[in-house]
């Protein structure tokens, strides 16, 4: 069968191979292949630089052209890669084969041909590799579509920050807050999320074989190896890879930093399912309303639904995300020894995780487009709950010292459907000062928010 969007195992490489059209070129295998040439690449010309006699500086050509590889690495490319990789059944080996085979025609580079790779164990490819694309990931795709969800929700914040709206714990009414400070509540949670993911370090080694140098001593015992991979990972590109150095390590870069970023990635993830959940319910409660398209249908059956299907994918999607998040995470930074190969087909499903989250920040972003705030709605869900009152009616009369305050407010609403008028009726008998009865007679539930109008608009 002929590989399509419509015959693809993934749904991300079918029904929503459109909507992760940014991270597929930085997290597929072309992605993966174009970031082992650039750390070929950036190790080749810094052997160049370290003053061996055996390893001239390179001239600027043979740079421009070196870096020409990396810049304008290709689909075509990864595929004559590929080819290569049917032979050597070995995916780095193949990224060296390919770009000695690139030399040809450049006798500078084909005298220096044996310097590619030089010293290194794939994983000094491997983990610099998935740094890179992992790097690149986040600040250009995740991060982004993270800050354009913030960027709604303070904005959707401030517009309805004094809009009054009944609170429900434990699914029953409660004491009134506004829909800014709940959107509010979401976007102070996300930006700390957001902010713990940005503040991962992303580590990378160079360090041969089992992390000692091995190698490297044995072709130079004097040179200074680890200084020379500080260098290499941590000078900023095209010149070296502008990571984070990591000192210690077996065989595999220790992957702890992806631990950490996944963990951190998940966590965002879970307040956006929760968030998810509640607008799901606020629509079925008839406080949103969603903008319709012409064309949609909500029901094969039912002509009137107008379903929250974005809100639902988005959830749907945040689960798919975590759950791969989570094992990356629990996963990764075991190995047994000095290297077992059980990461490596675990780490290709990187692009995965990161794609449902993803796929799901775009569903986010979709759902909160349609919001309509139902005004009406909302007023009149207050206007039938006044036994939240019973809150700040008994807390007055605590403060003028009536005694059991909280039991007489309880047995007139507990279980019983509280109307205005038998709340003025207690009002009126209560042995508190006039100006107190007045104040707690002009409460109303849409009026009783305390603090939430300021709260949202400093958000």
């Amino acid at each position: 069968m002929e590989l399509s969007s419509l015959t693809a195992l993934s749904p991300l490489d079918g029904r929503y191979a459109a909507k992760l059209s940014a991270l597929r070129p930085l997290m597929s295998e072309t992605g993966y292949m174009h970031r082992r040439v650039q750390v070929e690449v950036a190790w080749f010309i810094a052997l160049s630089d370290a003053g061996f006699t055996e390893f001239a500086p390179l001239s600027g050509a043979a740079r421009d052209y070196l870096q020409g590889l990396v810049t304008q690495f290709n689909a075509e490319d990864c595929a004559a890669i590929k080819a290569i990789e049917k032979t050597t059944n070995h995916d780095v080996k193949a990224v060296e084969y390919w770009i000695k085979a690139s030399f040809e025609g450049h006798p500078e580079l084909l005298a220096a041909a044996e310097f590619v790779h030089f010293a290194c164990t794939s994983e000094d490819i491997n983990n610099t590799s998935h740094a890179l694309q992992i790097r690149s990931a986040r600040d250009a795709v995740l991060r982004p579509a993270l800050q354009a969800i913030s960027d709604k929700l303070r904005a959707m914040a401030h517009q309805y920050a004094a809009v009054p709206m009944l609170s429900r714990t434990h699914g029953q009414t409660a004491s009134p807050t506004t829909v800014g400070k709940e959107l509010a509540n979401v976007l102070v949670r996300l930006e700390h999320a957001t902010r713990q993911i940005a503040e991962v370090k992303i580590l990378a080694k160079m360090n041969g074989a089992v992390g000692n140098y091995n190698a490297h001593l044995a072709a130079w015992p004097d040179f200074d190896w680890e200084a020379f991979a500080r260098r290499v990972v941590e000078m900023p590109e095209p010149q070296g890879l502008g990571l984070s150095f990591q000192p210690y390590s077996i065989q595999i870069e220790p992957h702890d930093y992806m631990a950490e970023l996944f963990d951190a990635v998940a966590r965002a993830n879970t307040i956006l399912i929760d968030f998810s959940r509640d607008v799901w319910g606020y629509v079925s409660l008839g406080y949103f309303k969603q903008r319709l398209k012409a064309g949609e249908i909500g029901s094969s059956t039912m002509p009137h639904k107008v379903n929250p299907i974005d809100f639902e994918n988005a959830e749907g999607n945040l689960g798919l995300a975590n759950a791969l998040l989570r094992h990356l995470a629990e996963k990764l930074p075991i190995s047994r020894w000095q290297r077992d190969l059980t990461d490596s087909t675990v780490l290709r499903n990187i692009g995965v995780a990161l794609g449902y989250a993803v796929l799901a920040y775009g569903s986010l972003m979709t759902g909160l487009s349609k919001l309509e705030l139902n005004e009406a709605a909302l007023a009149e869900d207050l206007d039938a709950s006044w036994e939240v009152l019973a809150e700040p009616i008994q807390t007055v009369m605590r403060r003028f010292g009536v005694p059991g305050a909280y039991e007489k407010l309880k047995a007139v609403t507990r279980g019983h459907t509280v109307t205005r008028e038998a709340l003025h009726e207690l009002i009126h008998a209560l042995e508190i000062p006039q100006a107190e009865k007045d104040r707690l007679l002009a409460l109303t539930p849409s009026a009783y928010v305390g603090k939430a109008t300021e709260l949202a608009r400093r958000a």
